[in-house]
């Protein structure tokens, strides 16, 4: 081909090309459309005065040319409950918002509502005004309040018993902030049905006296204790281990729960500093738990844990924990009657090392440093099983002459393995899978055909199961083991 020719061409491709190219990157100037990623922003419900909450949308070009959105902007204006942050830049009216084609840019709102007189849940609104070539796109914010008591860094001291300050009630839920400090000689008590939201680094802590649901007969009774992130959407839906502390029973305290359900928890630093796991509950040298007829689930680190404490548990389900449903260190003495222990695993929680139940009467402080206890567990009527090949470990070598220790498994279900100390007795015990209806779903509810019905003894049995059903013996005589009794 001649050369001259060949340049010729190679020209005219070039500002061929340069000018389909510049046209198709002309500005946009008249019609359009905006496209959002949802026709409503809908937020959980928040809770007034306790900080703010986050989610986005996205708006979209659709167009293959670029576009200049010149303003995106709440409807309400700086009186908004709701403030904008639009592709990097806040602000309630954010101009001159270039797009690409086919492209898009984030907008994330948040809300944060002030407190009002109201006890129930309310909604505030807005509406998002997007703005292309004078033609204006929106979509509504929704976001539903609640008022609610604020516990902020509380301390009860005994001087204030009898005050409503110690006397909660179910007119609004109670938001802790870091801690609620139960003074020694203080009581503090929480009614049947109460909701207690407890802020990421919030804990109870029990010098004196905590009495939960203590005339609660009903589950629909219940007193919840969860974490307060209720714009679920932020988790996905689903309650997320650690999302709080835990409530810890202090030398000399007392806790007495009944009808309580305790989930989401466990994620904050023990306050005595060894490289202890964090637990749902605690109870420290010299404290006492009395829980009944309750539930503790979803804890990042262990459900029950006594560290020389005084556990008593009956007609409890503990499940679903990082750590060890129930745990025993440093020794303690501790009676459990007729409650289910079961660790499976979960999309959000693993269970590949630690086994459903721990015992030991040792606390390593160093390399070759150890203290030790007496330790007393009995466990009667109790399931212990999960996705291990062992769900239990017990272990008293080393303590020196003089340390007592016992551990008794008396009728119980127990996925124990090979590796069980011989301090640990069982006494007409069960060794095969409970059957639980669905332990995918949380459901540990046994059927007829469970090797845990009928098996148990009558021995500290409780008249009525967790959930209120009256335990009868099976047709062999014997009473179920664990906190249910079997349906059909």
């Amino acid at each position: 081909m001649n050369t001259r020719i060949f340049l010729k061409l190679v020209v005219i491709m070039f500002f061929t090309t340069g000018i389909f190219s510049c046209k198709k990157q002309q500005l946009l100037t008249s019609g359009g459309t905006l496209a959002f990623s949802t026709d409503t922003l809908t937020f959980d419900t928040v809770f007034t005065a306790a900080g703010s909450f986050t989610t986005g949308l996205v708006i979209y070009n659709r167009q293959s040319d670029p576009i200049v959105v010149s303003s995106v902007r709440l409807e309400k204006g700086s009186g908004s409950y709701f403030h904008l942050n639009v592709d990097g830049y806040q602000g309630n009216n954010i101009t001159n918002l270039h797009i690409a084609p086919h492209d898009s840019i984030y907008v994330f709102a948040t809300v944060n509502i002030d407190p009002t007189n109201v006890t129930t849940p309310f909604i505030v609104t807005d509406r998002l005004i997007a703005t292309l070539n004078n033609q204006d796109f929106s979509i509504p914010f929704t976001a539903y309040g609640q008022n609610a008591h604020y516990i902020v860094s509380d301390s009860l001291v005994a001087a204030n018993n009898g005050t409503s300050k110690n006397n909660w009630d179910t007119i609004l839920p109670y938001v802790v902030l870091h801690h609620c400090a139960i003074g020694s000689g203080a009581v503090l008590n929480i009614p049947p049905r109460c909701k207690v939201y407890m802020h990421q680094d919030a804990r109870f802590f029990v010098y004196g006296t905590l009495n939960v649901g203590q005339t609660a007969t009903q589950p629909s009774d219940s007193t919840i204790f969860q974490g307060d992130r209720l714009d679920r959407a932020y988790f996905g839906y689903v309650g997320y281990p650690g999302e709080w502390g835990g409530i810890y029973v202090i030398g000399g305290g007392t806790a007495n729960i009944n009808k309580a359900i305790i989930k989401n928890c466990g994620g904050s630093t023990p306050y005595y500093g060894y490289s202890i796991q964090p637990a749902a509950l605690e109870v420290d040298s010299g404290g006492v738990l009395n829980i009944t007829n309750s539930i503790v689930k979803n804890s990042i680190g262990h459900g029950l844990l006594g560290f020389q404490g005084s556990i008593n548990a009956t007609n409890c389900l503990v499940e679903g924990c990082g750590g060890e449903a129930f745990a025993v260190i440093l020794g303690g003495k501790d009676s459990i009657t007729s409650c289910t222990f079961a660790n499976f695993g979960s999309n959000v929680l693993s269970h590949t090392n630690n086994p459903t139940v721990g015992v030991v009467n040792w606390l390593q402080l160093s390399l070759n440093e150890y203290i030790y206890s007496n330790v007393d567990v009995v466990m009667r009527n109790c399931i212990i099983w999960g996705s291990l090949d062992s769900e239990m470990v017990c272990d008293t070598s080393g303590s020196p002459a003089g340390t007592n220790a016992r551990l008794l498994f008396d009728h119980c279900v127990v996925k124990k393995g090979t590796q069980v100390e011989a301090f640990a007795k069982f006494n007409s015990c069960v060794y095969t899978d409970p059957l639980f209806k669905d332990a995918s779903k949380e459901d540990f509810h046994l059927p007829v055909s469970s090797p845990a019905v009928g098996t148990g003894t009558s021995n500290y049995l409780p008249a009525k199961d967790l959930e209120g059903t009256n335990r009868v013996p099976s047709g062999s005589g014997g009473y179920d083991i664990g906190c249910y009794q079997h349906s059909n």
